[in-house]
């Protein structure tokens, strides 16, 4: 449980420079939103392979190639996943494009990326 609640917080902070970085990027530098999102999901990936590595799983011990390249692969389905999902939110309902992300990231984080960091990146 401990290793959940863990995840939950370095989960919290990347989202929150994901969605500061998708937020800048739309109101200072006026990039469209699905781009900025992508943008932040970067940003928030870096901090969370590094949060989830140091502390969360404690596996500094290990080679960090192989970590990198496992969170590479589940940090590619998470892209996928949050630009997709949040696309069709944007098309096809009227909701604010920070509100898409957050349903979106909600989903997709207790959905996918916690089980395949825990199962396959950190174990």
């Amino acid at each position: 449980m401990l290793t959940f609640i863990k995840a939950q917080a370095s989960s919290l902070i990347a989202s929150f420079l994901d969605f500061s970085t998708a937020i800048v990027l739309v109101n200072f530098f006026q990039l469209e939103p699905f781009t900025s999102s992508i943008a932040g999901t970067f940003f928030g990936g870096l901090a969370n392979f590094t949060i989830n590595r140091y502390w969360t799983f404690d596996a500094a011990e290990d080679k960090i190639g192989g970590q990198a390249l496992k969170y590479f692969i589940v940090w590619v389905g998470n892209l996928i996943l949050n630009a997709g999902g949040m696309y069709l939110l944007l098309e096809k309902t009227n909701l604010n494009y920070i509100l898409s992300k957050a349903i979106v990231a909600i989903i997709v984080g207790f959905g996918y990326n916690y089980m395949f960091q825990k199962k396959m990146v950190f174990r």
